[in-house]
């Protein structure tokens, strides 16, 4: 799994305190950084603590609870957590299953180049999941050119 890093301005001390911890396995004091930075609206922290939740690191298991942060990151557009809401949605992992808005969530981040949500985007559109059933539409290996 992957943690984010980015430079904070102010609570960059916390946050990289949050990141050396997790780092080191110690997902408790992990928690205990990123928490206040995540609940102030720091997009980095609420998609580590949706990643913690999903996992269950330092934190029981909990798909409802790794949405709702994965929610908050993704509405300010960081693309990992974009794709990984779009594939809870596409399997019901703490939300209803919704293939329109996994297809939202995944358009989202394949439009900022993450690899992934293109990826699962094609397999959406080639299986008719969502939208309208696209077999041209799918991801393929580009042919080197001639």
């Amino acid at each position: 799994s992957l943690l984010m890093t980015v430079a904070l301005p102010v609570t960059a001390q916390d946050f990289d305190k949050g990141l050396a911890a997790a780092q080191a396995g110690d997902f408790a004091t992990a928690l205990k950084e990123w928490k206040p930075l995540a609940e102030d609206g720091d997009s980095i922290s609420q998609f580590n603590l949706g990643l913690m939740y999903k996992n269950g690191k330092g934190v029981p298991q909990d798909y409802n609870e790794a949405a709702k942060w994965y929610t908050l990151a993704a509405e300010q557009g960081v693309a990992v957590a974009q794709s990984n809401l779009g594939f809870m949605y596409e399997n019901g992992k703490g939300v209803p299953q919704d293939y329109k808005e996994a297809m939202k969530w995944y358009t989202l981040a394949a439009e900022q180049g993450t690899a992934e949500a293109q990826t699962n985007l094609g397999f959406m559109y080639d299986s008719g999941k969502g939208v309208l059933q696209d077999p041209e539409l799918r991801i393929l290996t580009p042919c080197a050119p001639s």
